[in-house]
């Protein structure tokens, strides 16, 4: 049985976003949450708040036991890219890609023994 969380288009890179989630995939629920609250990184409070929710989609909708509960599989795709310009010499003009990401966490029950 797994639960599983999904945030799409979040306004940080995909890049930066995998340093975090790679941090708790494959730990227990609660080890997880407190790795989020001390990582000083962006996506951080952004993950924290998915693992939750995935966590909560596990309670309510499937009757799991939290204390149970593992990081099954958590991954970053990339969103779509908002492009921008920024002047620069000579009246040129380079491209500023802004990236998104799309998160996913799935959460399971840990096998007993």
């Amino acid at each position: 049985m797994q639960a599983k969380a999904v945030v799409r288009t979040v306004r940080i890179a995909p890049r930066k976003a995998r340093l975090v989630v790679d941090l708790i995939r494959g730990k227990q629920v609660g080890e997880a949450v407190a790795i989020l609250k001390l990582t000083p990184r962006a996506a951080s409070p952004i993950v924290e708040k998915l693992l939750n929710s995935a966590i909560a989609n596990a309670e309510h909708n499937y009757d799991m036991d939290i204390n149970n509960l593992v990081v099954a599989e958590a991954f970053v795709d990339e969103g779509p890219t908002m492009k921008r310009f920024r002047p620069r010499a000579q009246g040129r003009a380079s491209q500023i890609n802004k990236r998104t990401s799309h998160i996913t966490i799935v959460v399971s029950e840990k096998k007993e023994g």
